[in-house]
């Protein structure tokens, strides 16, 4: 935890304030007792009523300042506690939003949600209690055990028995709810898993009527947590009663021996004096004890938000990128290759071609061929191990990730829409575009018929995750986002998939005008979509099978016959 709170630097006059304020109570605190023996010993015993009322009303005065700088320091130690998560929060969003697609990978979407939100609140709660007890518990204790011995020296002996066996029992819990807190965050981890599964795959869910079975994975893992959840409340249900039995047995010895001291000349208001201080010794030690209880699961999870801190991303603009400058769009891969972490074998292999401005370059080939995995080396969600893809002859790892990108209008695979209006899902990829701009981007992705069908037009709320549109909507929305980025060069992964023939004619004569100027690469499965393009690469398992227009890859390329032989009939192939 201690990397974390490095970043509680902006509130280092906030967490001194604290300390002084706790400390100050802790003072009021112990004084209490000795005021105490001194209306019984002085006033009480003497009869002397102004003596009780002059002092009480001191530990009225004293009570009341405690009070105060009990009420200020909570409310300091809370706003510092707020104040790191919400850097820590940004910190570790802003590292995520870094990272390459092989580290969103690694962690996966569940378990970053979790650091993100659940492991800060964990960390959070724990630096409020530790800036409270800190100070407190400690001082408490030693000045506790200090009065305890100037009021009576030979009952101290009963102090050095029971603090051992307290804090060999708060030890021993410890030990025991430590390796159940760590495993907490990991069963949350997958609860979130299966939530987000069940959650984003109710479609799926339902139509293969899988809903009992995914309600018993969510049941699994529920009751592994509950489980964990009880084997560690377990432990901290037997620790309360066990410690208030040491206290009392402390209690009760104190007042047994302290008879015979009092037998024996001792005060009875330095008896209950003693009595008052063994008991803030034993509370400082159950103050002890709860931070034993909090401070592990939030080191576990401290441990888990900095392993997401540390983690360097492997994409990372250079030390010597070049210049910024706006260019046509041209671009070549030299020998490029690239496989997946752990993959044995190339995903891609020795890949060569040229796209160039005003041309669209088509890519096709079966599934698995390695068409995606292409296309996102472009834009550097991954690094190829060996060649280079270059930009307008500047290789794409010499340019900033942000001037890279700002030249690609990417339409995925899988179309994406955010929460939010139509507008401003189109208007995501450009900030800036007016509402005509917007309007005639939808107009060229043939997406102005159902927007105006819907009740408020352009404004129609869209769900999270586009749920509320059909799969066609939605990729041509996406178009339309990267139609009115106006970008250098355009990528269509498969986005014309769940288009019907016409509206894929009508979208593709459409698009020919608009992107005339800029470097087109498309990725499809349908011969329809890529047969007019200017070049047409052929993927086999990962290598080129044939590059050329499609009438020269009928007579050249066997593999992309194969294809147009299952798509096309004779008579269209003629």
């Amino acid at each position: 935890m201690l990397k974390l709170f490095k970043f509680l630097k902006p509130f280092s006059a906030l967490i001194a304030g604290v300390i002084a304020l706790v400390f100050l109570q802790t003072l009021s605190d112990l004084y209490l007792p000795t005021l105490m023996s001194d209306i019984i010993s002085k006033g009480v015993m003497n009869g002397d009523t102004d003596f009780i009322w002059k002092t009480g009303g001191q530990m009225l005065a004293i009570a009341a300042g405690g009070v105060i700088c009990a009420i200020i320091a909570s409310f300091l130690a809370s706003k510092s506690a707020v104040g790191l998560g919400t850097i820590v929060r940004e910190k570790v969003f802003r590292r995520v939003e870094s990272f390459s697609l092989h580290e969103f990978d690694k962690f996966g979407t569940a378990t970053l949600i979790t650091r993100t939100t659940n492991d800060i609140n964990q960390v959070q709660m724990v630096l409020v209690i530790m800036l409270r007890m800190m100070v407190g518990a400690p001082l408490m204790a030693i000045g506790g055990i200090y009065l305890a011995f100037q009021k009576d020296r030979q009952l101290t002996w009963v102090l050095a028995v029971a603090i051992p066996v307290l804090a060999a029992f708060i030890i021993i819990v410890a030990k025991l709810a430590l390796p159940l807190f760590k495993l907490t965050q990991v069963k949350i981890d997958k609860i979130n898993l299966v939530l987000r599964e069940k959650l984003t795959g109710i479609r799926v869910i339902r139509a293969f009527n899988r809903v009992n079975h995914e309600r018993e994975r969510f049941g699994e893992a529920n009751s592994d947590l509950t489980n964990n959840y009880i084997k560690v409340n377990k432990i901290m249900a037997f620790m309360m009663p066990a410690i208030m039995l040491i206290m009392n047995f402390t209690s009760l010895a104190v007042l047994w021996f302290g008879a015979w001291r009092v037998k024996d000349g001792m005060e009875i208001g330095n008896l209950m004096a003693f009595t008052q201080y063994s008991m803030q010794i034993m509370f400082s030690m159950i103050m002890v004890a709860m931070m034993f209880v909090m401070v592990p699961r939030a080191q576990a999870a401290a441990v888990r938000i900095n392993e997401v801190l540390e983690t360097e991303p492997e994409i990372l603009d250079s030390d010597n990128v070049k210049e910024c400058t706006l260019g046509r769009g041209y671009v070549e891969f030299k020998d490029v290759s690239f496989r997946y972490h752990g993959a044995e074998e190339y995903a891609i292999k020795d890949i060569s071609f040229t796209a160039k401005p005003g041309e669209m370059t088509a890519i096709i080939g079966s599934t698995g061929s390695g068409k995606s995995t292409l296309i996102n080396l472009i834009p550097r969600f991954y690094d190829v191990e060996s060649g280079s893809v270059l930009i307008d002859g500047v290789d794409a790892r010499e340019m900033t990730q942000e001037c890279l990108r700002e030249k690609i209008g990417l339409v995925p695979q899988m179309a994406i829409l955010f929460n939010g209006t139509i507008s401003e899902n189109i208007k995501f990829g450009n900030e800036d575009a007016t509402d005509e701009e917007v309007r005639y981007a939808a107009e060229v992705a043939q997406a102005t018929h159902f927007i105006e069908s819907m009740d408020e037009g352009f404004e129609h709320r869209i769900a999270q995750g586009g749920t509320n549109v059909s799969g066609g909507q939605k990729q041509r929305l996406s178009i339309a986002r990267a139609l009115v980025r106006k970008p250098e060069i355009y990528i269509f992964d498969d986005s014309f998939s769940a288009l019907d023939f016409k509206t894929d004619a009508k979208l593709r004569a459409a698009l020919k005008k608009e992107i005339a100027d800029a470097t087109v690469i498309i990725v499809a499965q349908r011969v329809g979509t890529v047969m007019d393009a200017d070049r047409i690469i052929v993927l086999n398992e990962g290598t080129i099978a044939g590059i050329g227009n499609h009438k020269d890859l009928l007579t050249t390329c066997e593999v992309y016959r194969e294809i147009v032989a299952s798509q096309l009939s004779e008579e269209e192939i003629a």
